[in-house]
């Protein structure tokens, strides 16, 4: 049995990108850039005005005020996609729009409502200095500069950037294809008739939701009841269609838990059986190499809660390294716990909580039902606890360390 900390760097140390492609703008919602991306061009393109208003020349109004206003003659109007090529000069102003180009003869641009438009004359109320209200050309990226590292997630505010760029395509990392395979001979689908025995299977829901929200959706999913001819089939299958297989089920030391063995006669290299953290003990990580491309395989247990924990913990990191994202870390800080703990030593435990501020402190509360097969805990939780593995006990009132739950 390792510790969480050495299962989590065996899977990332044998994680990789699986890959590059290119992709087109309107496609490129949640995947990562796999390129630098520089700028074509200034960005501002040109000097342009940053609000509705009057272009002038600073010192015609250099004393203008609400109380002794300056007249100047209002000469024409510059709007958005004009080419601006008006001149000013001493006593004059144009009109300017937001987004407007800024004529190389106007020093600074006045709000409108600052100013009082009488017919062809305006009245500037307010002094302005040079370059007021203009956004310059260059002022944000120059052309040439790195705009956007590779590595970086393709978010809407990204996709607007790139597009003002000019981009249409651009190298992404490739999304992993996924097989779930769910053992049980006890497992009904929701919906179904359910018999004496028999219970719902939810690992197969909770554990595809998962994928999604990271915007993998290439998932095979496959059934197999607890005999190990059948199991083994259907790891063949995943194994030969996927990058990644996630087995649900079979990985403990019961009679009818036949995932590991399997997993071994299929000539997995693996690297832990078994992690000292609770839930999710049995955890099995292994690689293999099958038509020159590196397959990863994990075997979760059964329990809905252990399997979710699993994959928070340790598959979505490795997917998401998969996917570009290698400098991807948990958000981790410190919160007061609003009750005792108390475990057995030998695990890190990840204790499904609460976390909320009150009275300006970060204060973090269990939830009700930790067992590994309750849902309920996790499903209330948007934090896990970590009690640490030497600990038994934490006081009330002290402080913890606590992992905000995100599933994306």
């Amino acid at each position: 049995m390792i510790s969480f900390d050495e299962a989590l760097k065996l899977v990332l140390k044998n994680t990789t990108p699986i890959g590059k492609q290119k992709i087109k703008l309107k496609d490129s919602g949640g995947y990562v850039l796999a390129e630098d991306i520089k700028a074509k061009f200034n960005i501002p393109l040109f000097d342009n005005s940053a609000v509705d208003g009057f272009g002038v020349k600073v010192s015609d109004i250099k004393d203008a005020s609400a109380e002794l206003p300056v007249e100047l003659d209002l000469i024409g109007t510059i709007r958005a996609g004009d080419s601006g090529k008006i001149l000013i000069t001493p006593g004059t102003t144009v009109k300017i729009l937001t987004g407007a180009i800024i004529p190389d003869s106007v020093e600074a641009v006045v709000m409108k409502e600052f100013c009082l438009e009488a017919s062809n004359k305006i009245l500037i109320k307010k002094s302005a200095m040079k370059w007021g209200n203009i956004r310059r050309e260059g002022e944000e990226f120059c052309k040439g500069k790195e705009v956007v590292c590779m590595g970086k997630q393709i978010t809407p505010p990204v996709i607007g950037l790139l597009a003002s760029l000019g981009y249409s395509s651009f190298y992404v990392y490739k999304k992993p294809k996924v097989s779930i395979i769910v053992t049980g001979s006890e497992l009904v689908k929701p919906g179904k008739k359910r018999l004496p025995g028999k219970i719902y299977e939810s690992n197969s829901y909770s554990l595809i939701a998962c994928l999604k929200e990271l915007g993998i959706e290439n998932i095979s999913l496959f059934f197999a009841k607890d005999k190990k001819q059948i199991i083994t089939k259907q790891v063949q299958k995943a194994i030969s269609t996927s990058d990644v297989i996630i087995t649900v089920g079979g990985v403990s030391v019961g009679d009818y838990d036949f995932v590991k063995e399997v997993l071994y006669e299929l000539g997995i290299k693996t690297y832990f059986t078994t992690v000292a953290i609770k839930p999710a003990k049995p955890n099995y990580f292994g690689t293999c190499i099958k038509k020159n491309k590196k397959k990863i395989v994990f075997g979760l247990p059964g329990n809905p809660v252990s399997s979710l924990v699993s994959y928070h913990q340790l598959i979505k990191p490795a997917l998401l390294k998969m996917m570009g994202q290698i400098n991807k870390s948990s958000f981790h800080v410190k919160a007061q716990l609003e009750s005792d703990l108390k475990k057995k030593t030998n695990r890190l435990e990840f204790v499904r909580a609460v976390a909320e501020q009150k009275n300006g402190s970060l204060i973090v509360e269990p939830t009700k039902g930790q067992g590994s097969h309750m849902l309920g805990g996790i499903a209330e939780a948007n934090c896990l606890i970590h009690f640490p593995r030497d600990k038994d006990l934490i006081h009330k009132g002290q402080n913890v360390e606590i992992e905000l739950i995100s599933w994306n």
